[in-house]
């Protein structure tokens, strides 16, 4: 996981934004990661995270998170990238998963349908592959915020 992180911080114009306790960001959320693309170091608003890690249990979680140390890597891969990874499109999801299952690359438990991928507890097996969607998703965040601009439109962190 502390490549992943360190991959993330690395990331030209990436923050990694995490809520702490007190703050005013509600309390299910302490402790969590949230990627952003923000060149100016603020939290965008009106922008989703490209990536997140939660580390503890959310409402309706699936992925069993309420264990002691167990972190989930989510992702925004979009739709190619999903259905390379998973064999399914993401808004014609049928196969049953075990979301609790570690170091498996699968649909996000309840964004699957929007091409987002997650990983509980990555490990030898997926890291590699959770560092490559991380640039990926990262290249397209950067993409969309130029793209933003570039249409007169004013940044997200305005």
């Amino acid at each position: 996981m502390e490549q992943i992180i360190a991959t993330a911080h690395a990331l030209d114009g990436a923050l990694v934004f995490t809520p702490e306790p007190g703050s005013d960001f509600p309390e299910v959320t302490w402790g969590d990661m949230f990627f952003y693309y923000a060149p100016d170091g603020r939290v965008p608003r009106n922008v989703q995270p490209y990536a997140t890690i939660i580390s503890g249990k959310h409402p309706d979680d699936a992925t069993g998170l309420d264990a002691p140390g167990r972190r989930r890597v989510s992702i925004r891969a979009g739709r190619e990238t999903f259905a390379r990874l998973t064999g399914e499109e993401p808004r014609a999801l049928t196969r049953p998963r075990d979301h609790a299952a570690v170091d498996q690359v699968m649909p996000h438990p309840e964004y699957g349908a929007l091409g987002w991928v997650s990983v509980v507890d990555p490990g030898e097996r997926t890291t590699d592959v959770v560092v490559q969607l991380l640039r990926a998703a990262h290249e397209a965040a950067r993409a969309r915020f130029v793209r933003r601009q570039d249409s007169g439109r004013p940044p997200e962190n305005s």
